[in-house]
């Protein structure tokens, strides 16, 4: 004996049959490290780790230690993943990395379209961040980069010198 669907039955298998093989297509979501920009975190790799690999970069970089520990720096907002294969090359975990602004100490003034950050740890001073307006950055940042030379003995550094 055959028996006929009516429309509504149809539809209903149709969406039984569509949010089965919906559901068994979606990946597994990939768990999270988050890092702060400017700041390190140590992560333990899984065993027998034997390559790591960073999808971009710019956003985080990772430098191997012993003994299966990774140090994860962020580098620039924004998101990226990092895959540790084995030996013979096949993936043993995918973990996505989220790199974020630091809130708690950091403000951000804007004036116009231009931006500035000031790191305020109790006072506030400047503190350039990616997204900063160009001379501000270039300021703060050529300052900054002048009194890393003199501490280290780079010698006279900066504008000040080329002056005298």
């Amino acid at each position: 004996m055959r028996r006929n669907l009516s429309n509504a039955g149809r539809a209903g298998l149709v969406l039984l049959l569509t949010g089965a093989t919906v559901a068994a297509a979606q990946p597994e979501p990939l768990p999270i490290v988050t890092v702060l920009v400017d700041n390190a975190k140590v992560i333990r790799l899984p065993e027998k780790t034997a390559t790591v690999i960073v999808g971009n970069p710019i956003i985080a970089e990772v430098t191997p230690q012993k003994n299966g520990v990774l140090v994860l720096t962020g580098k620039s907002y924004g998101s990226t993943n990092l895959i540790a294969l084995d030996t013979a090359g096949a993936m043993i975990a995918e973990t996505m990395i989220r790199v974020e602004a630091s809130r708690d100490t950091t403000i951000t003034v804007q004036r116009g379209m231009d931006q500035e950050s000031l790191s305020c740890t109790p006072k506030c001073q400047p503190a350039v961040q990616l997204g900063d307006a160009a001379k501000y950055f270039d300021t703060q940042s050529g300052q900054a980069d002048a009194r890393r030379k003199l501490a280290t003995g780079g010698g006279a550094a900066g504008p000040q010198a080329a002056e005298r």
